[in-house]
This record gives structure tokens, sequence and C-alpha cells, in this order.
């Protein structure tokens, strides 16, 4: 299921907690559209075929016009004419009768929005656009112009966030019975406004036990709610599945376009273009891609391998690792894995390894034990 991901690096305001690229200004908007969408066309050659599955990221993709977003899904349709799932990111504030209606005739018919908390005060803290109410009434306009796959995020372990604000939010967000799910811990991102605060000591992290029962009470009401646990982060009802984002659990090829995009071959090779959107658009311009690359060693796929599936529900199909690092590194594995299944931490069948749900939320630890080492 190879896909294409655009990537919209533009946001009106920086939340405190964000990571990814970004970018305030405002006015190069139709000049880095025209280069994304040169940017294809010089890449036209590595595009994996068919692609099934599109995604228009950032950033903010909807603080993009209608007519920016109408000439970049105009020239993407050419090369991916078969794509059955076409998702776009939303900020509440930006969902718009007149907006879902050009989007959803442009063959958008997924969005995912970043609601993060249904609490006010918590959003402003963020540096968040919208109110719990404007995020509620999204979703109700969502439905009401048809968008029938709608994703929501939600971020927990927020300082001084107790076990049942999280519970609050998380019956709100049940409420609207969107068709998936996506749920973060806070996390602490270098350069951030977020890890500045920490750094000078003016940020509480949340207690680790408190952060682990927040999950647990997520993913015990998730799955009462009749949603899939389909990897660490995520849960769908039947059928709704994030089918962009499995493919990068899977291992399968994609093409990144824009500032800060990465690419991936479905082999050995990884690119990924430069992070700053003026120098992309001036490269682009020019017919030179900018970006760099690296072919990925044996042991690399072997562990990326490894840490993308046992994020997954499915597991590490331990046939195909095998038949990917060797009979000697695969028993090397083996072995950790034995270790670990003497504590409680992995389960195995005849197919595959899994993590127990005790050990998902401390899935990082365990996965880097089972690292080779090059």
């Amino acid at each position: 299921m190879a896909g294409l991901y655009l990537h919209i690096p533009f946001c009106e305001s920086r939340c405190i907690y964000c990571g990814f690229y970004s970018t305030t200004m405002q006015g190069i908007k139709a000049d880095y559209v025209d280069a994304l969408c040169h940017e294809l066309t010089l890449r036209g050659e590595e595009l994996p075929c068919p692609i099934h599955t599109i995604y228009i990221g950032g950033g903010t993709p909807s603080c993009l016009s209608l007519a920016l977003v109408k000439q970049l899904l105009t020239v993407v349709r050419r090369v991916a004419p078969e794509a059955k799932e076409m998702t776009m990111e939303m900020n509440p504030d930006d969902v718009e009768d007149s907006y879902i209606e050009g989007i959803r005739a442009l063959g958008v018919n997924r969005v995912s929005m970043g609601v993060q908390t249904f609490d006010n005060e918590r959003l402003r803290w963020m540096g968040r656009r919208h109110t719990a109410e404007e995020a509620i009434g999204a979703v109700e306009r969502l439905r009401k112009h048809g968008m029938d796959n709608v994703s929501i995020d939600l971020i927990y372990g927020f300082p001084g966030q107790r076990v049942d604000d999280w519970e609050e939010d998380l019956n709100k967000a049940l409420m609207l019975d969107v068709e998936h799910l996506s749920a973060y811990a806070l996390s602490i991102e270098e350069g951030t406004p977020l890890h500045r605060m920490w750094t000078e000591g003016r940020l509480e992290e949340t207690d680790e036990e408190v952060s682990i029962k927040m999950f647990e009470r997520l993913i015990t009401r998730m799955e009462e709610a009749g949603y899939e646990h389909y990897e660490i982060s995520n849960f769908a009802k039947k059928g709704r599945r994030s089918r962009h984002n499995s493919s990068y659990w899977t291992g399968e090829p994609y093409i990144g376009l824009g500032a800060a995009a990465h690419s991936y071959d479905g082999k050995r090779s990884r690119k990924w273009n430069v992070s700053d959107v003026r120098s992309y658009i001036t490269e682009i311009a020019q017919d030179r891609l900018p970006s760099e690359g690296e072919w990925l060693t044996d042991v690399q796929l072997f562990n990326e391998r490894l840490m993308l599936s046992l994020r997954t529900k499915e597991g590490v199909d331990k046939g195909a690792l095998m038949a990917l690092g060797g009979e000697e590194r695969y028993e090397r594995c083996r072995r950790k894995v034995e270790q670990l299944m003497a504590k409680g931490l992995l389960t195995e069948d005849d197919t595959a390894w899994r993590l127990t749900k005790e050990a998902i939320f401390v899935s990082d630890m365990i996965i880097e034990q089972l690292f080779e080492e090059d």
C-alpha cells in the first residue's frame, strides 16, 4: 500500500509542545504550493505505483485556501488516480461549511483533527487557537457535510492533570463517536517552548505512575466502546484503521513532498528534504531536489522492522524477521525475547511476537533491549 505524503508547514501560531517543522510565515503559501507541484514532476520516476493513500499533513494544511488545495490536488490526482484514502489534517477553527464542501469535492474523504483536550485552560496553555466547544462543533459540521471518516488527536499527561480529568476528555471524545482516535502522552521535544520551560524549571512533569494509569484508562475505555487498539497510540472502529499510517508500520514505500518531508523506497533508501521553506522553494524553482539521504544497513533494517512491527496489534512476523536478518541475528533476538517473555512483557504464537498489555507503556525500553548493534 504505497503512500504519498504532502507536508504543509504553515501555522498561524506555534503550539508550545510541537517538534514538527513549521513556520508562521504566511505570504509564501502560493509559492510553496507551486514548488510542491513542481517537486512532484521532478520526482515522477520515484513514485511508487500504484499509490493507495494520500496524506496532507503539517503544520496546518487547513490554513491553505481552497484555491491552493485545488491546485495541489489536481496535480496529485493525475499521478495517484487509484488512491482510495485521502486524509487532510485540519484545525477545529478552520472547519467551516464551505471549506468542508470544497475539500470533499476535491476527493478528501478522511479528516484528522488535532483536538488535544477538551479543557479550555489547557488549550490556551498549549497555544491552541480553538476551544473545546469549537472542536465539538467542528465534528458536527463534518458530519453534516457527509464526512464519515473522522479522526481526532488527544494528549494526556499535562502538568497537574488528574486521571479524572483525562476521563472527562475521554467521555467527550467518545460522545463524538468518531471513527478513529490517536492519543499521545505529552512529550518534551528539544527546541520547543515546552523544552525551554522544562530546562528553566518552570515545568513539572507528570508522575509516570499517573501517566500509566491514564494510558490504562484509555485502553479500557476505547476497547469497551468497540474500538480496535491496532497500534500503541491508535484506536479505530472496525475497518477504519488509518491506511496511510499503517503503511509506515508495515514497511511499505512512501514518498514525501515538501520541506522536511521524508521518503522511503520500501527497501533500503531513505530521503528527506531540507527543513527550510525558503530554501526548499528556491531549490525546486531551479530544478534541484533539496534533499539528503541514506542507505540503510542490514542492522538498521532489522531494528526498524522490530521497532515498527512491535508497535502494532499484529506484532513481529517471526518468519519475515528471520528472512530479513538471517538465522544468527534472529536467534540472538529470540533469546532476548524469551527473557522478556519470562517477565511478562512479550507473548508469542506460531507466527509472531507481541507486546503484552502491561508492556505497551514501556515499549520503547523493551524494543531498545531487542536491538542489534552495528
